[in-house]
């Protein structure tokens, strides 16, 4: 206003819940966002449940396969620092309507580099803002130059209108050693930039070129990387289930209490055993039991505390017991080292006896008297046909060779044609980072077989994530001293303070 901007520019509301200037673009927009704060109670504008409605937050993504898909493209509800950087792109002016497009300032802390995972709302907004080429530079800024926080801050520009030589491009600029001391501190802030070295960034800025510290640390580095280089795909690898089985009383009986529910259940049981049963028995309890859940924190939701109390769930287990008794006593209580033949005799059996099981029921009795076992033969998941057009879909798929099918978990049987996959455990599933320009079998090969001979690869689990990292980047490791420097510096001290105590106390050590 004091320059003579209209006040009616001025919006009352938030930025986030209400869009004040929905049909508005903008050639420049500079913003710095609160750090680390909350943005919990505008979730209700922003998001349906896990959907979002405001379509300034979503945003439109090629999966691992090349199929576009609609993603969140909002962070964790503890920091919305994002939300206001994506807010500002959403008011970029489109280059069909304005030459010169827009340009964004925004200043960060940290988190917004690096937090989220692969398919993360933060990891989305990063890819979106990358991949869409708006991502000019990031600098990043000496510690202590804000007054009420000490905290490490970077500069995000973007632009959708980026210079030819730029194409492609970010440009990382390391300036955290480039200040001057104040004479006295104004709160945290304890240093500024001088008007060199505004200058000093400008010029590497528009040089748009690598630059290395000077060798005492001092001054700027910077460095220019493709845009593909923060990028990764985050796959999932898995190792085959082995597992052996034997029935027996104590096994059985946990399936008393449903898996969910077993805390709770087992305490009811224990205070009203087999009278829980009974009809109304746990209808006069009710008070008593979620208190007690209450006071031992379960939170139950309204689901899981309805489900609790009623009878229907108490029954079905009990059912589930007499069953596993019935199969124990056909089948006897001898260890089985291979699952498969034993869940084929569970099977051959409730068929001989005409007792129908629900496919969770039975893998519930199967897992309960079933444990993991590297001595055991390992779980076949399914077996099936692959041949002629078939399997040239498949091997297009996973862009591989017949012969390497098992590095993706699909496994040649003796017969011509056929193939097996195996259930994994989950226990001992791992993930890895593979860059996004790398290969993910070639990394497999590489990386992860040598070491781990029956893993494979599920590529359906594949996700494509991105994050900047200014540590990996600029980083100069220092060597430590040798002992011998350390050493000389010992004896040095040494010969200093010698007779300085002796001086102190008044004490003429000739005498002692």
């Amino acid at each position: 206003m004091i320059k003579g901007n209209n006040p009616s520019n001025i919006r009352v509301g938030s930025t986030l819940s209400t869009d004040e200037f929905a049909g508005t673009r903008f050639d420049f927009m500079l913003s710095n966002p609160t750090y680390g704060k909350s943005w919990a109670s505008e979730q209700k504008y922003i998001k349906d449940g896990g959907d979002v409605i405001d379509t300034r937050f979503r945003v439109t993504l090629n999966d691992y396969w090349g199929n576009p898909e609609t993603l969140d493209a909002t962070p964790r509800s503890s920091d919305g620092q994002l939300l206001f950087l994506m807010e500002m792109v959403s008011k970029m002016k489109p280059l069909d309507n304005s030459p010169h497009g827009s340009r964004i300032a925004s200043v960060h802390n940290g988190s917004s580099l690096f937090t989220g995972d692969a398919g993360s709302g933060e990891s989305n907004i990063r890819r979106h803002i990358i991949e869409n080429d708006l991502l000019e530079a990031i600098i990043q800024l000496p510690n202590n130059l804000f007054y009420n926080t000490g905290i490490t801050t970077y500069i995000w520009l973007l632009s959708n209108h980026k210079a030819q030589t730029r194409k492609g491009k970010v440009q990382l600029i390391d300036a955290s050693q480039l200040y001057r001391k104040l004479r006295k501190n104004l709160g945290n802030k304890n240093c500024e930039f001088a008007p060199e070295h505004i200058r000093d960034i400008v010029d590497t800025y528009l040089a748009l070129a690598s630059q290395e510290r000077q060798a005492d640390d001092a001054g700027i580095a910077a460095q220019v990387f493709d845009n593909s280089d923060f990028g990764y795909y985050k796959v999932t690898i898995e190792r085959p289930d082995r597992r052996k089985a034997q029935f027996s009383q104590e096994r059985i009986a946990s399936l008393r209490f449903d898996k969910a529910l077993n805390q709770p259940m087992q305490w009811i049981y224990q205070q009203w055993g087999d009278a829980v049963y009974q009809p109304g028995c746990l209808a006069q309890h009710e008070k008593t039991i979620l208190a007690w859940c209450e006071d031992n924190e379960l939170g139950l939701n309204a689901k899981n505390r309805n489900k609790l109390l009623n009878l229907d769930t108490w029954l079905k287990q009990q059912n589930l017991m007499q069953t596993a008794q019935t199969l124990m006593a056909t089948i006897g209580n001898n260890e089985s080292s291979d699952f498969n033949h034993f869940k084929i005799y569970v099977d051959a059996i409730l068929k001989a006896q005409n007792i129908k099981l629900s496919a969770s029921d039975k893998n519930a009795i199967l897992n309960a008297v079933s444990w993991y076992d590297e001595a055991a033969e390992k779980v076949i998941a399914q077996t099936f046909k692959l041949n002629g057009d078939m399997l040239e879909k498949i091997l297009q798929r996973l862009d591989c060779s017949e012969d390497k099918l098992p590095d993706f978990g699909v496994y040649p049987t003796a017969k011509k044609g056929e193939y097996l996959t195996y259930e994994s455990n989950t226990d001992l599933r791992d993930s890895e980072s593979v860059l996004l320009k790398d290969n993910i079998h070639r990394y497999f090969l590489a990386e992860v077989k040598p070491h781990v001979e029956e893993a494979w690869i599920n590529l359906d689990s594949a996700k494509i994530g991105y994050e900047i990292s200014f540590n990996k980047y600029f980083y100069r490791h220092k060597p430590l001293r040798s002992m011998n420097a350390v050493a000389k510096d010992i004896i040095a001290l040494e010969k200093q303070a010698e007779g300085l105590i002796a001086d102190i106390l008044g004490i003429d050590v000739n005498l002692l």
